[in-house]
C-alpha cells in the first residue's frame, strides 16, 4: 500500500473510500499517515527485516498500517481479525512481531493476547486512544511525527500465514531485494499485467484485508494510482450497488459471493447497472460449475478465475473464454513449471490425478521452520507442493480433484481440522473425534464433526450442541464445527493413524471432485 509518486501526481485523488460511512482518504494523506507510522517504528527500533502485526476488522486505518511497513523495509503479518487471544498470541510470537497495530473493535482481544507476548512492546490502538506505555493510541503517538519519508527507506512486504496439515499456522515468508519502495517484487509486477491494471482504476474489494488476495489486489490499485473501494463486510445487493455507484472497473471475489448474488430475487439483479466492470477475478477457492456459468451469462466474459496458493509456488489462471471451453478447468501455467506425479514422485499420465508440484516460480520459505520448509520441497529441493491433487488435460488445462490433505476451504477460508479435533478429544465426554469438510451449497464446503463418545455417553442433539459450544469457547468461528454426528467408533489404523478418509467419502458420495 506504497502510495509513491501518486502523492504527487494526484494529492486529492482518493487512493480509498470506505464502503459504508464513504470516509476517504486522499493519496496525500496516506503517504502522510503511512510515513508517519514509519518514523514510529524507527523510533521503536524497528529496523530492516523486523516484524509487526495487524490485527484489525476491515477499517480506514488498515492501508496506512501495511503501507508503513511496505516503505520502511518491514515484514508485517495481517492476521484473521476472528481469532481468539489464544491464536493470535500464537501467531504474535511465532513471527517475532515487536508491535501490534489493532483497532478499538479488537481491543479486548488483543490485550489478553499481549500478556503472553512480552516480545510484543508496543500495541497501537489505530482508531482510539491508549490506555498504558504499552497500549497506546496511534494518533496521540504519531502527532509529532513527520510527514516525510523516513532516511531509510527499504522495500517491504507482508509475511502471511497458511496453515499445514498439523494445523498449525505457517508463516510464508519471500526474500526482500535490498531496494525502495517504489520497486515492487517480481510476483506483483506479474499479477498487476495479468489482471489488466490501469491508472484510473476503480477497484471494490469485498473480503477482508488480512486475507492474501485482498492484500495483493488493494496493494497494487495503490501502486498503479486507482481508487479502492472498501467493503466492511460482504452483502450481496450492497456489492451490486456500489458497483453502479462507483463506476467499478475491477473486482477480486470469491466463489460464495457469486453463488449469494445469484440467489437474488431477478428484480434485484436487474435493478443495478454492471456495465462498468472490465475484470471480476476469482480465486481462494474452484468456482461450482453451475454458478460459473450463471455468473457469466450475467456478467458477460469478464470473469478471470487463478489458482495460486499464498506460498506463490507457482500460478495457473484462464479467463471466461478458456473456462467454457475446459469446464471445471483452474487454468493453464503461467508462472513455475508445473508437474502432476504420483506417490513414487514419477509424472501421471494426462488426465490421471495425482499431487501437484511446481518447480518453484517465486522462492518463499516457511519462517522459521525449515522442517516444514522441506517437507514441502521434493528431495532434490527443485519443487514445491502444498499437497494438492490434480490433473491435466491434453491442452496442459489444470484440474483440482481434492483439497491439500483434508483442508477444508468454507467460503474460500483456509480451515484446517486438527486444531478442532485436538480441542475436541479433551471433552470429558469425547472418546475420539475427527473434523473434516462436507459439501455446502453456499459455502463450498462446512465443518463437519464425527464424534465416538465415551462408554456410557448417550449421543444425540443435546450433546451434539453441548461439543459444538465447547469448541465457539476457544475458537475462532470459522473453525467451529456446524454440526456433529456419532459413531460407535472410528477408523483408526493400529498404528493409530486416524483413517479420515474413509468417514469423510460417505459425505462426499460418488462425486469425482471434492469441489462442490
Amino acid at each position: 500500500m506504497y502510495p509513491g509518486q501518486h502523492a504527487r501526481l494526484r494529492p486529492l485523488q482518493p487512493a480509498f473510500i470506505m464502503a459504508a460511512t464513504g470516509e476517504a482518504v486522499t493519496y496525500r494523506e496516506l503517504d502522510a499517515r503511512s510515513n508517519k507510522l514509519a518514523h514510529l517504528f524507527r523510533k521503536h527500533g524497528l529496523r530492516r527485516l523486523d516484524h509487526y502485526s495487524i490485527f484489525m476488522e476491515n477499517n480506514s486505518r488498515y492501508l496506512e498500517a501495511c503501507g508503513a511497513g511496505e516503505r520502511s523495509g518491514l515484514y508485517y503479518t495481517c492476521i484473521n481479525s476472528f481469532l481468539t487471544a489464544g491464536e493470535l498470541a500464537y501467531l504474535l510470537t511465532n513471527s517475532q512481531s515487536r508491535i501490534l497495530i489493532t483497532s478499538v473493535a479488537k481491543l479486548d482481544i488483543a490485550r489478553e493476547a499481549i500478556k503472553a507476548c512480552p516480545d510484543v512492546k508496543l500495541c497501537i490502538v489505530a482508531d482510539g486512544s491508549g490506555e498504558s506505555d504499552r497500549i497506546v493510541g496511534l494518533a496521540d503517538v504519531t502527532a509529532d511525527l513527520p510527514k516525510t519519508p523516513i532516511a531509510d527507506e527499504w522495500l517491504g512486504t507482508s509475511m502471511l500465514y497458511s496453515s499445514g496439515t498439523t494445523g498449525r499456522p505457517k508463516g510464508i515468508i519471500r526474500p526482500l531485494p535490498e531496494e525502495p519502495p517504489k520497486h515492487n517484487l517480481p510476483l506483483f509486477d506479474f499479477l498487476s499485467k495479468l489482471w489488466h491494471y490501469r491508472e484510473g482504476m476503480v477497484y471494490l474489494s469485498p473480503a477482508p484485508l488480512y486475507h492474501s488476495a485482498p492484500q495483493a489486489a488493494v496493494n497494487l490499485t495503490i501502486r498503479i494510482g486507482g481508487t479502492v473501494i472498501i467493503m466492511e463486510n460482504f452483502d450481496p445487493e450492497r456489492y451490486l450497488q456500489l458497483v453502479q455507484q462507483w463506476g467499478i472497473t475491477h473486482t477480486q471475489l470469491v466463489p460464495t459471493m457469486f453463488s449469494r448474488m445469484l440467489k437474488l430475487p431477478e428484480e434485484v439483479r436487474r435493478r443495478y447497472d454492471l456495465s462498468s466492470l472490465e475484470i471480476a477475478i476469482h480465486a481462494a477457492a474452484p468456482c461450482p460449475a453451475l454458478v460459473k456459468d450463471d455468473i457469466i451469462k450475467w456478467w458477460g466474459p469478464i470473469i478471470h478465475e487463478y489458482y495460486g496458493a499464498t506460498e506463490g509456488l507457482g500460478f495457473t489462471a484462464c479467463n471466461s473464454e478458456e473456462w467454457l471451453s475446459h469446464r471445471g478447468t483452474v487454468g493453464k501455467v503461467l508462472l513455475g513449471d508445473l508437474h502432476i506425479l504420483d506417490e513414487d514422485m514419477k509424472p501421471c499420465p494426462t488426465g490421471t490425478p495425482g499431487q501437484v508440484w511446481f518447480k518453484t516460480g517465486s522462492p518463499f520459505e516457511y519462517f522459521n521452520d525449515p522442517e516444514k520448509t522441506r517437507e514441502a520441497r521434493s528431495a532434490d529441493g527443485s519443487m514445491s507442493t502444498v499437497g494438492d491433487v490434480g490433473y491435466v488435460d491434453e491442452d496442459r488445462f489444470l484440474y483440482l480433484t481434492d483439497r491439500a490433505t483434508f483442508m477444508i476451504i468454507s467460503g474460500g477460508v483456509n480451515i484446517y481440522p486438527q486444531e478442532c479435533e485436538n480441542l475436541l478429544i479433551t471433552h470429558p465426554k469425547v472418546a475420539d473425534a475427527a473434523v473434516f469438510g462436507v459439501p455446502n451449497p453456499d459455502l463450498g464446503e462446512e465443518v463437519k464433526a464425527v464424534v465416538q463418545p465415551m462408554p456410557g455417553v448417550v449421543p444425540g442433539e443435546a450433546l451434539a450442541e453441548e461439543l459444538i459450544a465447547f469448541c465457539g469457547a476457544s475458537l475462532s468461528r470459522q473453525k467451529v464445527p456446524r454440526s456433529v454426528d456419532f459413531e460407535k467408533e472410528l477408523p483408526r489404523l493400529p498404528t493409530g493413524k486416524l483413517y479420515k478418509r474413509l468417514l469423510r467419502d460417505r459425505y462426499w458420495g460418488n462425486k469425482t471432485s471434492r469441489i462442490v
